[in-house]
């Protein structure tokens, strides 16, 4: 592989500067990071055809293993899967009829060879069956074929945002009959991903969920899942202080499933619902927005951020499709490469501003690498203001960085405007990666050195 390195000046103007140190050891109070964090979830119905017919696919999850050492985490479930019935007679993986290409299904059937392509994936998967129908001697039927068949289940969710049905108390009382009676059938303890709700906690969620749950229905329970899709404009999913404040709404729930002894994952989320905005979802800055939220989410102790991934051919918050790259994916790409390997992680910034600054430690808990970031919006017309992040207790004579950056928040790779990571990008419909892998070198006097970051920007820096 070809290495760039660029020498930088310590310092260029800069519009505003804020200033932090690194503590030497990570903290008592840091997150303690899931070794792969960053993972993708897949429309049910249209699961089999981005593992078939799309080619990036592969090649964009390797990317991911190859920071991590670890396949991403992925999920396969939605909307469909409460619209479909297990056939065990079907040679097919999904058996539907639709209008036209990119519509979902009403309803659709799915054969035993579906496990067996989820089990071809070589990371964990989480697959989500029907509960919508109230047929659970079909589900067990399924749930029975994929533990059978799959290697690498990680857990199986028993229905898709139960709210669009029921009230709490009526869900709550289903999942803890289900939740027994699956795992009784399959005869294994951790093994539901509860919840899977997309309203908002308290009303809805984890917290919810324990207080109903039986002791028995818990043992059952392998973790426990929230949806989330924030919504708004470009300018308003990348701010930091707003990717703050919307996690914040997960914090009490986080801790109720972590007092239960579970752990707390992000099951489903993008950044618009409904497959996404076709002004907003595929641009740089909801790249940009996809690595930080990441990043809030396991500061949080959300251990996996699934990322949804819908209809092939009209999805405009996926990250690949058959034909080009989304902008989205380099924010995706940059988290992983931020906490591959790492076991700690702890924010420097207060989370009310534009500049964000993370460190993420080592399993000896020493500083690894530190992500900056500057989400103040840049539309690609005036000036590109500055700001210089000034970083104390730093522990080399000298580090070096890795760029996130694009030629504005508005950039799409499929209208021909291409970010970069390090100077490399992902190449259209392979989703290989494309370029000289550069470096930017910084110098550092008494254990401080100072980076400077456009607006809509952010940099890795290495510091072993």
């Amino acid at each position: 592989m070809q290495v760039l390195w660029l020498l930088l000046p310590a310092l260029a103007a800069a519009d505003d500067l804020v200033s932090y140190t690194i503590p030497a050891t990570a903290p008592s109070t840091a997150a303690v990071l899931d070794p792969a964090p960053v993972g993708v979830s897949f429309e049910f119905f249209a699961f089999p055809s981005y593992f078939t017919n799309v080619t990036s696919t592969n090649q964009c999850l390797k990317n991911l293993q190859a920071l991590t050492g670890i396949w991403p985490p992925i999920r396969i479930g939605g909307t469909t899967q409460d619209r479909a019935t297990y056939d065990a007679a079907s040679s097919a993986y999904v058996v539907y009829t639709v209008a036209a290409p990119t519509d979902a299904p009403a309803a659709l059937t799915f054969g035993p060879s579906f496990m067996t392509l989820a089990n071809t994936y070589p990371g964990t998967v989480v697959v989500g069956l029907n509960r919508g129908h109230d047929d659970i001697t079909n589900t067990i039927a399924a749930a029975k074929v994929a533990k059978s068949r799959m290697s690498n289940l990680r857990a199986i969710e028993l229905g898709n945002e139960p709210e669009c049905n029921w009230t709490p108390a009526i869900d709550a009382a289903s999942q803890n009959k289900w939740t027994v009676t699956v795992g009784q059938a399959l005869g294994t303890k951790n093994i539901i991903q509860a919840g899977n709700s997309n309203s908002a906690p308290p009303t809805w969620g984890a917290a919810e969920l324990i207080a109903t749950l039986n002791d028995t229905a818990e043992s059952y329970v392998y973790d426990y899942s929230h949806h989330n899709y924030p919504g708004g404009t470009v300018t308003s999913l990348m701010s930091h202080s707003g990717i703050v404040s919307n996690m914040a709404q997960f914090k009490a729930d986080v801790a109720a499933a972590n007092g239960a002894g579970r752990d707390y994952v992000l099951g489903e989320t993008n950044s618009v619902s409904g497959g996404g905005a076709a002004s907003v979802s595929p641009t740089f800055g909801v790249g940009l927005w996809t690595m930080d939220y990441v990043i809030q989410a396991s500061l949080i102790n959300i251990k996996r951020t699934y990322y949804h991934h819908g209809t092939v051919g009209l999805c405009y918050y996926c990250w690949w499709g058959r034909y080009s790259m989304g902008a989205p994916y380099y924010g995706a790409y940059a988290a992983t490469a931020a906490m591959a390997g790492g076991s700690y992680m702890i924010a420097l910034d207060p989370g009310n501003t534009s500049y964000a600054a993370y460190i993420i430690y080592d399993s000896a808990k020493k500083p690894l690498r530190a992500l900056l970031y500057n989400s103040a919006y840049y539309s690609g017309t005036g000036t590109r203001a500055n700001a210089s992040f000034t970083l104390s207790g730093l522990p080399s004579a000298g580090v070096k960085a890795k760029r996130l950056t694009a030629a504005s928040a508005l950039s799409r790779q499929d209208q021909g405007s291409i970010p970069t990571f390090g100077g490399q990008s992902f190449t259209d419909g392979t989703c290989v990666v494309n370029g000289v892998e550069t470096f930017e070198s910084f110098a550092v006097s008494g254990g401080v050195a100072t980076f400077s970051l456009a607006a809509s920007e952010a940099l890795l820096v290495y510091l072993q």
